[in-house]
C-alpha cells in the first residue's frame, strides 16, 4: 500500500510540474483577484482592514475551485481512472492521495502567498498569522469537498458550471469560519474558536469525503 501511495503521489506531482502553466494560472488568479480590491476601494486603512479577511478568503476559494477541473480529468481521459477503480487497494485511500497531491501544487502556494497579500489590507502580525493558519486548515477542506463535485461532474458537458453550483454552498461554512477567524484576530479577540472549528471540518472531510468521492468516481466511470 505504501508503495502504491508513493508511486501515485509521485506521478501526480510530476504531472503537475510538467504542466506548470496550470499551477501558475491558479496562483496568478488568486493574486490578481485579491490585489484588485485595494485598488478599487482606495487607501482607507480602516476599510481595508475590515474587508481584507473576506477578500483574501473569497479569492482563495475561487482559486481553489478553478483548479478542481483538472483533479480527475487527465485520469479519466487516458483510462487511468478505470485502472484505479479496479486496483486491489481501497479507492478511497487512492483518492485521498490524489487530493493531497493536488493540494500541494494548487492549495499550498495560495497559503504561502496569502500573508503577502494580507499586507495590502494593512493586517497586523497576529491577523496575518491567523490568516496563514486558517488557510492551512481550510484549503485542504476545500479540496476534499471539491473532489466530490469534481467526481460527480466528470465527463459531463458543461461540468464546470455544474461543479460550481454543487460545491459553492458546501464551501460557505469554511469561508465563514476562515474569514471570521482573521476578523476576530484583527479586532484583538483571537480566532482560536474558529480555527478549532476549521480543524474539526478538516478531520470530518478527510474521514468521509474520499469515500464519497470514490463512490462518485465509480458512477462516473460507468
Amino acid at each position: 500500500m505504501l508503495e502504491v501511495v508513493r508511486s501515485l503521489a509521485g506521478r501526480d506531482l510530476l504531472a503537475a510540474l510538467r504542466s506548470r502553466a496550470d499551477v501558475l494560472t491558479t496562483l496568478i488568479f488568486f493574486v490578481i483577484v485579491a490585489s484588485l480590491f485595494p485598488l478599487g476601494v482606495g487607501s482607507d486603512t480602516a476599510l481595508l482592514r475590515m474587508i481584507g479577511p473576506g477578500v483574501v478568503w473569497v479569492a482563495a476559494l475561487l482559486a481553489s475551485m478553478l483548479a478542481l477541473g483538472r483533479l480527475f480529468a487527465s485520469d479519466y481521459a487516458d483510462g487511468t481512472l478505470e485502472q484505479l477503480t479496479l486496483a486491489p487497494q481501497p479507492l478511497g485511500m487512492l483518492v485521498l492521495v490524489k487530493v493531497a497531491a493536488h493540494w500541494l501544487v494548487s492549495g499550498l502556494p495560495l497559503v504561502v502567498v496569502a500573508p503577502l497579500l494580507g499586507l495590502q489590507f494593512d493586517l497586523g502580525t497576529d491577523a496575518l498569522l491567523v490568516l496563514l493558519a486558517s488557510l492551512l486548515l481550510g484549503t485542504p477542506t476545500l479540496s476534499l469537498i471539491g473532489a466530490i463535485g469534481a467526481a460527480l461532474t466528470l465527463g459531463l458537458r458543461g461540468g464546470g458550471a455544474l461543479l460550481s453550483l454543487l460545491v459553492l454552498p458546501l464551501y460557505v461554512p469554511v469561508l465563514v469560519m476562515g474569514a471570521g477567524a482573521v476578523e476576530m484576530a484583527s479586532a484583538g479577540l483571537g480566532g482560536q474558536g474558529q480555527l478549532l472549528i476549521l480543524g474539526a471540518m478538516l478531520i470530518v472531510a478527510a474521514a468521509f469525503a474520499p469515500w464519497a468521492t470514490a463512490a462518485a468516481l465509480r458512477i462516473s466511470s460507468e
